[in-house]
């Protein structure tokens, strides 16, 4: 079965699901590793990713993020001319009550009875001006961290703006 699109899930609207160790079979979030190009580097230019409204991101959208956004600086800049680090961590875990939609399907499932749901995959949950990820780099190569951050928001299921500081 395919996963939900991101509209089911990018508002918090209980508390949030965070105790694993209570939690039988949560799946581990898809992106393992948050530093990424040259941490010790000295960089002048920071380039932060804000969101501008609250809200959740999965697992899988963070990492779709940080994946475009490597492999643009990679590609024309280089692993030791940059850093990105992702600073929002997944730990609420979403839930969903898998439902059957398909011919004879209301003798197979149970519907609302017990719909607490089983844990499908991990958020970050994310508020209003809060930093989702930069990029350190040089004065030179300013133009495509913009676009690096810029393709990584397109990602994102929520509005941000990119801040430069210097």
């Amino acid at each position: 079965m395919p996963i939900r699109p991101g509209r089911c899930y990018n508002k918090l609207d209980t508390m949030p699901y965070t105790r694993k160790e209570y939690i039988p079979g949560f799946p581990p979030p898809k992106i393992t590793k948050y530093d990424y190009g040259n941490p010790k580097g000295e960089f002048p230019v920071k380039l932060t990713l804000y969101a501008y409204e609250d809200g959740l991101i999965r697992h899988n959208a963070l990492d779709a993020a940080r994946v475009i956004a490597t492999k643009t600086m990679e590609s024309k800049v280089g692993v030791s001319n940059y850093h990105l680090k992702i600073i929002k961590y997944p730990f609420h875990v979403i839930r969903e009550n898998k439902m059957l939609a398909m011919a004879g399907a209301d003798r197979l499932q149970e519907g609302m009875r017990l719909s607490f749901g089983r844990p499908i995959g991990t958020a970050a949950i994310v508020d209003k001006y809060d930093k989702i990820m930069y990029i350190r780099c040089d004065k030179a190569s300013l133009d495509v961290a913009k676009e690096a951050l810029r393709k990584a928001a397109s990602k994102l299921p929520l509005k941000t703006r990119i801040v430069i500081e210097e």
